[in-house]
């Protein structure tokens, strides 16, 4: 019995997560979680690591959802992004401009 424990907790975490990531309202307008960080110097950063392919990407769910915002719209539910499909595409490049940053303050410590 102590086995099925944390597959129902897990099975609950998700569960909460999709309902929370669905209440925050983002991808009614075709927006990913890593499209929603707040700009500062390293995300700038890891922006410019992007494969183009993947910023152009960013740069129109965006400005798609810039002008829905502004007709004051959503996506129809077909169009929304899933929770299954939005993926931490900045996420790795950000970890490691992050590390970048750390080790040269380290370095400059010394």
């Amino acid at each position: 019995m102590a086995a099925r424990a944390p597959v129902a907790s897990g099975r609950l975490l998700v569960g909460f997560r999709k309902w929370y990531y669905n209440l925050c309202g983002f991808n009614k307008i075709g927006l990913m979680r890593d499209d929603t960080i707040y700009e500062d110097s390293d995300v700038k950063e890891a922006l410019q690591r992007l494969p183009e392919r993947v910023y152009n990407d960013r740069m129109f769910r965006i400005k798609r959802a810039l002008d829905l915002s502004m007709k004051q719209q959503i996506l129809p539910k077909d169009q929304w992004t899933p929770f299954e499909e939005d993926v931490h595409y900045l996420t790795p490049y950000l970890d490691e401009v992050i590390r970048e940053r750390k080790e040269m303050e380290e370095w400059s410590k010394k």
